[in-house]
């Protein structure tokens, strides 16, 4: 049987996400996991980077679905005439460092932050994530189905099995830090480690306690919890303000599902936001450059801490694209985040007391250990090193089951209303809620500049079922009273 990758997205619902493919689980048959997996492989091969023979590292989240995920892709890895190394259940970065420290492509399984009953597959090659230019090439491939390997239903075989898992991968990503900022360099500090149902709980612990931090376990979960860093749960934001009251915390730390996006508190148990974060995380490793999507706080402009801060479209693919322009015009400390927090380099950073080499994928460890680090060579709790940033707050929601198609019909619409003026049909077509409108960009969604400075972003998920609204106001106050007037409107357009 014969199948062709652009013809399957269309029939199964499963789409192109971050660097990979999302989908329902039901919609992510073996069959379907297989094909995928096969036509990266496939793509990579006419690239010249595979050879008969290559290993491909894969690796993880803890969802339900994983480990039959997991069984395809190495199927189809195996098929395809490679070597399958199985590194277990461990962070999207430790795979994908792993596969750029050995200059072999990775593939993660994992739905990061959204709900259990959706997975997806991430892909790598030896040297960075696969990008948005790489995407047509993949979405062209036609795979070959070995005849009878699948039943009616797109099943593989219930005995198929998996190779054993190896620990090297989550060794060499414990050791990277572990290496860099020296044993003992957290001795004294004292961290919570919300642990749920991320991946990478027991290489937070393991990293932490050899940095010397008295640890504190909490929230073990068995269940999969979908924590998501840049709308977080107002039960996750309770219990860390009550362990941080019972408790004499420096701060506490975790991250989402397959631990590529970090949550870090301050020592009242409140969490940073992840663009806040990624500010000061930039201002340890003494960036030069700072690439960013549109919709991350305007703070990292009004602190003036960077030569140069560029803007690009919501994404890894797209913050990376821009690292390495940034990098071409010869900024030395390149790096960049997302307002989801997850951190990227695209620099070595040297320092007295080593190298860590680039890592452009995101990560959640860089992060939270930069802001304590960066507090305590000042002197300074987190929330007072929070407090020498300027005072822009951001707030973010969603409306969950909103078609993409129904959100992008609707904000096209403020924007190429029947008003010869942009801006005058906004505000005509949004009926005076949030006042005059000074400026818009639409690089990704739309993002409205008020008259105020405030600021409103209206977004389509590009992963999900979802429209996602940010906001930005000088008091935390008026952020969320914007982000309730963006969930007034948008409920509106259903």
């Amino acid at each position: 049987m014969r199948i062709k990758i652009d013809a399957l997205m269309d029939e199964s619902g499963v789409k192109f996400g971050t660097s990979g493919a999302r989908g329902l689980v039901a919609d992510m048959t073996d069959l379907v996991c297989y094909a995928y997996t096969a036509a990266f492989l496939q793509y990579l091969a006419k690239t010249g980077e595979l050879v008969p023979g290559t290993c491909i590292a894969v690796g993880g989240d803890l969802r339900g679905s994983t480990d039959r995920i997991m069984r395809a892709v190495f199927r189809a890895v195996r098929d395809k005439g490679y070597d399958a190394l199985n590194c277990g259940k461990v962070p999207s970065p430790a795979v994908a460092h792993y596969g750029f420290t050995n200059g072999i492509p990775s593939i993660m399984v994992t739905g990061s932050h959204i709900p259990d009953d959706r997975n997806g597959i991430k892909f790598a090659g030896s040297g960075g994530e696969i990008l948005k230019s790489d995407e047509p090439g993949i979405k062209s491939e036609t795979v070959d189905i070995p005849d009878g390997l699948f039943d009616a239903d797109g099943n593989l075989p219930a005995d198929a099995e998996a190779p054993a898992p190896v620990s090297d991968a989550a060794a060499l990503y414990a050791d990277r830090y572990v290496n860099f900022f020296g044993k003992g360099r957290l001795r004294g500090k004292k961290i919570g480690i919300y642990q749920h149902s991320a991946v990478g709980r027991d290489q937070l612990e393991e990293i932490y306690a050899a940095l010397g931090a008295e640890i504190t376990l909490l929230g073990r979960s068995d269940t999969f919890i979908p924590v998501d860093t840049e709308a977080i749960r107002p039960e996750d934001a309770e219990l860390a303000r009550k362990w941080a009251g019972e408790n004499s915390f420096d701060a506490i730390i975790s991250t989402d599902g397959d631990s590529d996006r970090p949550l870090v508190s301050d020592e009242a148990g409140n969490w940073l936001r992840g663009d806040v974060a990624g500010i000061l995380c930039a201002q340890y490793l003494g960036a030069d450059a700072v690439v960013t999507p549109v919709s991350s706080n305007s703070a990292v402009e009004k602190c003036g801490l960077f030569k140069s801060v560029v803007r690009t479209r919501i994404g890894s693919p797209y913050v990376i694209e821009g690292m390495t322009k940034a990098a071409a015009e010869g900024f030395s400390r390149v790096v960049g985040y997302e307002a989801n927090g997850g951190f990227l380099t695209a620099s070595e950073i040297e320092s007295r007391d080593g190298i860590l080499r680039s890592l452009p994928t995101r990560d959640a460890v860089i992060v939270q250990l930069a802001v304590l680090l960066l507090a305590d060579e000042k002197g300074m709790t987190v929330g007072e090193l929070i407090a020498t940033l300027p005072e822009r707050f951001t707030r973010s929601d969603r409306l969950k089951s909103f078609p993409s198609e129904i959100s992008r019909a609707k904000i096209a619409g403020l924007c190429e209303g029947d008003s010869m003026d942009p801006i005058e049909n906004m505000e005509k077509q949004l009926s005076g809620v949030f006042g005059k409108i000074s400026s818009y960009d639409t690089t990704d969604g739309l993002r409205i500049t008020l008259a105020s400075d405030d600021v409103i972003h209206f977004r389509p998920s590009g992963n999900a079922p979802e429209l996602r609204c940010y906001s930005e106001a000088d008091t935390v106050e008026r952020a969320e009273a914007l982000i309730g007037l963006c969930l007034k409107v948008m409920s509106s357009w259903k």
